[in-house]
């Protein structure tokens, strides 16, 4: 018999982010109040899961809340490291900035992101510069624009992951100008 549960909203306590959306049962309740870590159920796998148990990304609990009726709660956390089994610091991260992540890390045969990722950071910087002349050039005939802006977005995306630099934290520096004068 399935156990009942609740979803639990994972959110960043420095940011407030949104990381990503588990289940609790009243055993991964009970384990996440006790160890100040959180514990989720696996409906897949039908068992208790605490997160990072194994890639050491735990997230430990700052505050735990349940809503007004009590079927859901909101955890908010400081994570160790990514929340998202992609890599991804969220679950929520764009779904091209999360194929691109999976693919760097995987490195599937015949991927261009895994080519990329297997020249280096120099190979995928210089693909990004020829992607931004072309929209430059896009921009000032008044054609292709929108499909050279498309490589551009794409190739710096490959770049941030092949150079480990997670999409969240170039989030966070624009979020940080917006916040100045």
């Amino acid at each position: 018999m399935q156990p009942e549960l609740r979803a639990a909203i994972v959110q960043d306590a420095n940011d407030g982010r949104v990381l990503m959306l588990a289940w609790m049962n009243d055993e991964a309740l009970r384990l996440t109040r006790e160890t100040g870590e959180a514990w989720f159920w696996s409906r897949s796998r039908q068992r208790l899961w605490k997160k990072g148990e194994t890639s050491g990304n735990v997230l430990a609990v700052e505050e735990l809340r349940d809503d007004c009726d009590g079927d859901a709660l909101l955890l908010r956390v400081r994570p160790a490291g990514p929340a998202c089994h992609t890599g991804s610091t969220s679950c929520f991260a764009p779904a091209l900035w999360r194929t691109v992540v999976e693919r760097v890390r995987e490195r599937p045969e015949g991927s261009y992101v895994a080519s990329l990722a297997d020249a280096g950071v120099a190979r995928a910087a210089q693909k990004l510069g020829e992607e931004a002349v072309e929209a430059a050039i896009a921009a000032t005939t008044g054609e292709g624009l929108v499909t050279e802006a498309a490589d551009v977005l794409f190739h710096l995306y490959v770049l941030l992951a092949v150079a480990g630099v997670d999409i969240a934290d170039v989030e966070a520096e624009l979020a940080s100008r917006r916040a100045t004068p």
